[in-house]
């Protein structure tokens, strides 16, 4: 039975990028789900965008649960104002936690570690190990290498071609809590077999 979506957890990255648009639709998103009543769960870090979306969904009155692992403490500056933090032992246990405590998932603008958290939940979706929502979220372009390189692995055979509907794509800020909202209580259907 589909679980009602209370929390969305935000992978993106520890750097705010070149392109200012990738800030500010952080900030949006942050403020956007925390506006929707939902907790944000996040990589605990205050510097980049992960910051930006930490701060916003707090300037807006959301709950935010802080996940990072006790060596980046020292490195990506705890974000002092969240209501829950939690300090993990290893980047494994940090992801595992981000997906125990979150009801989807929206991958923002973000670099290698943000591409890690996605691939780890897709494939888990491949395996139908969740059915929760996944959306990636492509700010000034920024997913359309990930979104060739997923077209590229379809038509070489190594990905079904039904991997397409794993997740969805979101042009905007506004276009990803639609899609959300579609569904509202994980309505997404358990993906066909893919193995």
């Amino acid at each position: 039975m589909p679980q009602p979506i209370r929390s969305v957890a935000v992978f993106c990255g520890s750097r705010h990028g070149t392109d200012p648009a990738h800030a500010a639709a952080a900030a949006e998103l942050g403020h956007a789900i925390a506006s929707a009543g939902l907790a944000l769960v996040y990589g605990g870090g205050g510097v980049g965008l992960m910051g930006q979306v930490a701060e916003a969904a707090i300037a807006a009155g959301g709950h935010v649960h802080g996940i990072i692992p006790e060596f980046l403490t020292r490195i990506e500056r705890v974000y002092p104002a969240v209501a829950e933090l939690e300090v993990t032992s290893s980047m494994h246990s940090r992801k595992t936690r981000m997906y125990e405590m979150s009801d989807a998932f929206i991958a923002l603008s973000g670099g290698l570690g943000t591409m890690d958290e996605l691939m780890e939940v897709l494939t888990w979706r491949q395996l139908h190990l969740h059915d929760k929502p996944i959306i990636v979220l492509d700010i000034a372009g920024w997913a359309r290498p990930f979104l060739a390189l997923v077209e590229h692995m379809i038509e070489a055979g190594f990905v079904a071609p039904d991997g397409r509907d794993l997740f969805a794509v979101a042009p905007d800020v506004p276009a990803a809590m639609a899609l959300l909202q579609q569904s509202p209580t994980s309505e997404v259907s358990a993906p066909a077999e893919r193995l």
